[in-house]
């Protein structure tokens, strides 16, 4: 019978000792796990959203071989006649050689309400567009699957999924936003689409030709191609027909350019989670290689005995080294599986596009695999590395001791070393607090938390020496034993609170930069709103032209005025910003004060400076302005400056961005509601000013809470790290313990030193982090020249609790053990 196959010896030996100490490998392993799933996760992500976005960006109506479109697209229908895209462009591309059939396209934002009165699907992408039915009463490019096309104002259809999404059924009554005005009109089709704002979670709604050219106009032509004509020679050939402002794009050229956007856009996704898995790997490296350097302290005779009986310097590194790169085999192959679950999870919460596409993610792909190895694998040895040189510099003679501890110069040097590089982090922020640059300030920030890291073995003895007293006096005994116990070995303590320092700095900078900015955000927000309320439309949405009459007619509207930002011809190409507002009511609305002169003279041809702005040009009231004549001088918000203009004034296609409403004194909540209901738009925002402030620092909340999910990871990895340190101080303190409960200490006494030893641990990983991470931030938002610092203290005191009741549940087993250990034994035994 043949015998079984050998493993080499460069492997069995690794794997015996791995097998003997698995208990303590098994934190240093499941680290590196996570911080591989992280990895993995994120690769898988990443690339599932690159696929998604470029998919839904490459997706193109069948029948658009050249698409026609102009540069800056006219506000209103093309009139006969006109230049840019207009009927007498069409007709001469009808005519043109190898075109197999030419579409108008008229098309523009529109939203569509659900049954509960919100917005369905992406805003970014819902849009209206024009219904060109062929001979048998069906438009090729949006085939029919329920109903019919829209013939009149009165109908439209919509895409299937949009309809699913709202709950509507052919025959119901749909209430639509278009050019800012909700409606209610009648669903009279659901149609299929091949259409990237589909794929992308938006929505289609289909007017008839007619109502979509009054809306919004020609807004693009598409050619097809005929047989034996390519797409490349029909854009050619059209290109010469075409006014300077528009350009022909053939199928190709367009989805190159989308596929060149999707790369960078999931390519960006990807770094963003691949920077959080970083900061992950980097906690994982700390409590790898301090598991390791415990271990090879614990056991310095093994290793010495292995010298004696003929093993190499070599022999040893490559012993340790080879179950290093057993644990990052081992977490590589556990952590990858992970990683594609956090995928499908970030998948499911972070939709890509509305969440429209469903791009499989792909959970066996080979880049991730290799990146997943390589990451754990490669973290794992390189942590390792400085303990296996440690446990090879152990001498023969060392067979005879347990252990040695660090010289005093090696601390004393590490300690000058630290000093230097804390005061220079602390000196480049410091520098950096005046200037723009976000990146050096976080190149700043690592070099301070490098320095604090030097600096912890001193810390940690100087924290013992500070906390004696005190912990003597609370504690008795028992928080004198802990102040030892955690001073005993500087290193260890260092490098378990370093791990800790590092997830609370990040915490921390990320809870106050995401504070401060949610802070200047509300504070802007407050300081633009220039009356009790305003209108204003969500995001790629618009406010229609009769909206503010309505709102005037509202009782309890007391001065309401549009704002439509427009400009003012100066001569010689030269423009000024200015706002166009309803002259009899801006005042009030807006609450402005009138230097000189009276705005309701603003008139056809005359315009109202802000102060600042009549200074700066030396102009009065009577002063003429290009065409205009200055009518007043006013001091108000930034907002309605630096001049005001009639509302006659405003360019063709020009709409308002926001509607000023000035209340009755007490009635401004009430008004609002009032407002909200006679407009009944679902794209229209009724706010006073805490409204106007709690949505604009919305998304930073949401950044916050998902910044703090990521991060909170690297917290738990040094929870983590302080499990393996006190599991090994029991182990390496058995006789010791055995000792103290022969004395008389009971087995609550001895978990409660242990306990207190993980917290002091615990207080110096906290207090270094916050105070790295507040440095840090603070000057980051000081870079900033509109914001302000705030300190979120609820969330970082959450964070502190939060993580001390961690690290005193991580400690569960440790403290345990240490209580149930037999008296008998455990003073007799002889430590690790």
């Amino acid at each position: 019978m043949p015998a079984a196959p050998r493993l080499p010896r460069a492997v069995a030996r690794p794997l015996r000792s791995l097998w003997a100490h698995a208990s303590r490998f098994a934190l240093p392993a499941l680290a590196v796990v996570l911080g591989v799933a992280c990895v993995t996760g994120a690769l898988l992500y990443g690339g599932s959203a690159r696929t998604a976005i470029e998919h839904t960006r490459r997706v193109a109506p069948p029948d658009a071989s050249v698409t026609i479109t102009q540069e800056q697209p006219p506000a209103g229908p093309a009139e006969p006649g006109a230049g840019g895209l207009g009927p007498g462009l069409l007709e001469q591309l009808r005519a043109l050689p190898g075109a197999a059939g030419v579409r108008a396209v008229a098309e523009g934002s529109t939203f569509v309400a659900g049954r509960d009165g919100t917005l369905v699907g992406s805003r970014t992408n819902s849009a209206g567009v024009n219904y060109v039915p062929d001979s048998n009463g069906s438009d090729p490019r949006y085939p029919l699957a329920a109903g019919r096309g829209p013939r009149s104002a009165g109908e439209v259809a919509l895409d299937r999924r949009a309809a699913d999404r709202a709950g509507y059924r052919v025959g119901d009554r749909v209430r639509v936003v278009v050019q800012g005005e909700a409606r209610d009109v009648r669903l009279v089709g659901v149609f299929t689409a091949r259409d990237a704002r589909v794929a992308s979670g938006g929505t289609l709604t289909a007017f008839d030709e007619a109502t979509a050219r009054r809306r919004f106009g020609l807004t693009a032509i598409s050619l097809t191609a005929a047989d034996g004509t390519g797409e490349a020679r029909l854009a050619a050939r059209a290109r010469k027909l075409l006014p300077p402002q528009a350009e022909a794009v053939t199928r190709s050229e367009a989805q190159a350019r989308s596929a060149a956007g999707a790369s960078a856009a999931g390519d960006k996704t990807t770094g963003l989670l691949l920077s959080f898995a970083a900061v992950v790997l980097l906690v994982a490296g700390f409590l790898v290689a301090n598991t390791f350097a415990m271990l090879t302290a614990a056991r310095a005779r093994e290793h010495a005995l292995l010298r004696v009986v003929g093993a190499t310097r070599g022999n040893v590194l490559r012993l340790v080294l080879g179950e290093a790169l057993l644990v990052g085999t081992a977490a590589s192959a556990v952590g990858y599986p992970l990683g594609a679950a956090l995928a499908m999870a970030l998948k499911a919460c972070l939709p890509v596009d509305g969440g429209a596409v469903a791009a499989p993610l792909p959970l066996m792909s080979l880049p991730a695999g290799l990146a997943a190895l390589a990451v754990g694998v490669g973290v794992t040895a390189l942590a390792a590395y400085v303990p296996a040189r440690r446990a090879a510099a152990v001498a023969p003679m060392a067979a005879l001791r347990t252990g040695e501890p660090p010289t005093p110069a090696a601390l004393r040097r590490r300690n000058t070393v630290g000093c230097c590089v804390t005061g220079f982090g602390a000196l480049l922020l410091w520098y950096l607090s005046d200037t723009p640059d976000l990146d050096m300030v976080t190149v700043a920030g690592a070099v301070l938390m490098t320095g604090l890291m030097l600096l912890t073995p001193w810390l940690a003895v100087g924290l013992g020496a500070l906390l004696r007293g005190p912990l003597r006096r609370l504690a008795g005994v028992h928080g004198t034993l802990a102040v030892e116990n955690a001073r005993r070995n500087p290193r260890r303590t260092a490098a378990t609170a370093s791990a800790l320092m590092v997830g609370l700095a990040l915490v921390t900078a990320a809870g106050i930069g995401a504070a401060s900015l949610s802070g200047m955000a509300e504070r802007d927000a407050a300081r633009a709103m220039a009356s009790d309320l305003h209108v204003v439309p969500v995001d790629f949405a618009e406010i229609g032209d009769g909206t503010a009459r309505r709102v005037a007619r509202v009782p309890g509207a007391e001065a309401v005025t549009p704002t439509v930002p427009t400009g003012v011809e100066l001569g010689a190409g030269r423009e000024l910003g200015a706002v166009a507002v309803d002259p009899r009511t801006v005042g009030r609305a807006a609450g402005l004060t009138v230097a000189a002169g009276h705005l309701d003279r603003l008139g056809r041809d005359g315009i109202a400076l802000s102060r600042t702005e009549a200074d700066s040009r030396g102009l009065r009231v009577g002063s003429p302005l290009g065409d205009r004549r200055v009518v007043a001088v006013y001091d108000g918000p930034e907002r309605l400056g630096p001049a005001l203009v009639p509302l006659s004034a405003a360019r063709p296609g020009e709409r308002p961005d926001e509607i000023l409403v000035r209340a009755a004194p007490g009635r401004t909540d009430a008004l609002r509601d009032r407002i909200r209901d006679t407009l009944d738009n679902p794209a229209l925002l009724v706010q006073n000013r805490a409204d106007a402030a709690l949505e604009a620092a919305r998304p930073y909340g949401t950044l916050l809470t998902l910044t703090t999910a990521l991060l909170s990871v690297a917290v738990l990895i040094g929870a983590l790290g302080v499990v393996g340190t006190m599991a090994m101080s029991v182990r390496e303190r058995t006789r010791e313990i055995g000792v103290l409960r022969a004395l008389g200490m009971h087995r609550r006494g001895v978990a409660w030193v242990i306990r207190l030893e993980a917290l002091l641990i615990c207080a110096l990983g906290a207090f270094l982090g916050l105070a790295a991470g507040t440095a840090t931030a603070l000057t980051a938002v000081a870079t900033q020249p509109a914001a302000e610092p705030r300190i979120p203290w609820l969330q970082l005191l959450l964070a502190l609790a939060l993580t001390a009741a961690l690290t005193a549940l991580a400690t569960l087993p440790s403290t345990r053990r240490a209580a149930n250990l037999p008296v008998v034994s455990a003073a007799g035994a002889e430590g690790a």
